[in-house]
């Protein structure tokens, strides 16, 4: 499968953020730069829903560094970054980017993914300062 070239992804997320107004609904949300993203993850572990259900979790640690869990799965570690108004990250098992933009919403997170032609969209449902819960051998630090 073929990614977005991170300037079009960007383009893309700006039309889909732009379509609600265009068809009369409530202002678009306000992507977060990157050091709005940092300021509000940074020591914290975000549980994620995605229509509804229980996506997954992450930590985000110092520098940038993220420690991510699907629903029931392994933790996976990675960084992010930010790349044409996007905030992409990078996972050691997954080298290639996955790029996203995050607003608040309600007082919470939520995120639309850019490049899977979709618009896959998490949403914050739980927050917390203790560390992300690995199955297996790599246990939240």
């Amino acid at each position: 499968m073929r990614r977005l070239a991170p300037k079009l992804a960007a383009k893309l997320a700006l039309c889909l953020t732009l379509l609600p107004t265009l068809l009369g609904a409530a202002e678009p949300p306000v992507p977060m730069t990157a050091a709005e993203f940092e300021a509000y993850t940074t020591g914290k572990t975000l549980t994620f829903s995605q229509r509804g259900e229980v996506y997954g979790a992450e930590q985000y640690l110092p520098g940038r560094a993220v420690r991510w869990a699907f629903k029931g799965d392994v933790c996976r570690n990675g960084t992010w970054y930010e790349e044409a108004e996007l905030i992409c990250f990078v996972y050691d098992h997954d080298p290639g980017p996955q790029c996203w933009n995050f607003w608040r919403q309600d007082g919470r997170l939520t995120g639309l993914f850019i490049g899977d032609g979709f618009g896959s969209e998490l949403s914050e449902v739980a927050q917390s300062p203790d560390p992300l819960a690995c199955a297996g051998p790599d246990l939240g630090v």
